[in-house]
């Protein structure tokens, strides 16, 4: 195991500045009937908003919102709905001390958001889609970048590799090279290798114990592979809602080897898990 000192950074976003140099943990907030682990649950506005507060009392710096299930099959959400979805949600965050991050790859949904409150632009699909480029430019705001082939409908049947590290870096590093061609500033670019997206189990696992190599690129790195397909295949066949513990024991890989956020269903239990490392590293 590669042990990494995630670097002192500080992310600015908004008001909020980010404190990199320790991991951060990201709650997510699906707003969508059919996500593969919580659809529906907090599809309801004020279902939605209780647990968003309910993240960030238990340690939840970021929340994730998202409009459009990206699992695998998922069919696409058109972009008045997406906004409908996501919009009064962030209006109601903005009045809390938390920084929002929208789960997104429509330049209409994060330009809407941005204007009543949100910080983050989490694009899944690394800004490929029309005008998100000079949207991302233009907002000057943070803007994660992840890992896929295809899209939901058909990242399937996307993942051969020769090396899936080597690759994915290779990937990653042209669509931030499009980024900073386009005028995104590098200092607001994250990288995420995109656990669960056009990659099988045995692809996840080699990038999860590969993970430091990431580092290399010099963006901090978000890990989220929360409740995730292969999570669940590594523990016997589990369920999404029982691979919380799982989850929880791959991010700590993941921060061990230089992650500085962690996107998680589960905050309490990342909470505890990263009290842990922190009290172990500590007496170390």
């Amino acid at each position: 195991m590669h042990l990494v000192q995630l670097p002192q950074k500080t992310l600015k976003c908004g008001h909020h500045l980010l404190d990199l140099s320790y991991p951060q943990i990201m709650g997510i907030l699906n707003v969508t009937p059919d996500s593969f682990s919580d659809g529906g649950r907090y599809h309801n506005q004020e279902a939605a908003i209780e647990h968003a507060l309910k993240m960030i009392e238990e340690g939840a710096t970021i929340i994730d919102i998202g409009g459009e299930s990206t699992r695998p099959g998922a069919s696409e959400v058109a972009v008045a709905e997406e906004i409908l979805r996501v919009i009064p949600v962030v209006e109601e965050l903005a009045k809390h001390k938390v920084i929002i991050s929208i789960d997104t790859s429509q330049p209409e949904v994060i330009k809407a958001a941005v204007q009543v409150g949100a910080h983050i632009w989490n694009d899944v699909r690394a800004l490929t889609r029309p005008n998100a480029l000079k949207t991302a430019a233009e907002l000057d705001i943070p803007v994660i970048i992840m890992h896929m082939r295809g899209e939901p409908t058909t990242m399937n049947h996307l993942d051969q590799y020769n090396n899936v590290v080597d690759e994915v870096i290779e990937e990653i590093q042209q669509r931030v090279n499009d980024a900073l061609n386009a005028g995104v500033k590098a200092e607001n670019i994250m990288i995420d290798p995109g656990f669960g997206f056009a990659k099988n189990a045995k692809q996840n696992l080699k990038l999860l114990n590969e993970f430091y190599k990431l580092n290399e690129m010099g963006y901090p790195i978000l890990s989220a592979l929360s409740r995730k397909r292969f999570i669940g295949e590594a523990l016997n066949g589990a369920e999404a809602q029982h691979r919380d513990i799982g989850s929880a024991v791959g991010h700590l890989l993941s921060i061990q080897q230089g992650a500085s956020i962690v996107r998680t269903h589960n905050v309490q239990a990342m909470q505890d898990a990263i009290l842990v490392w922190k009290a172990t590293s500590q007496n170390s």
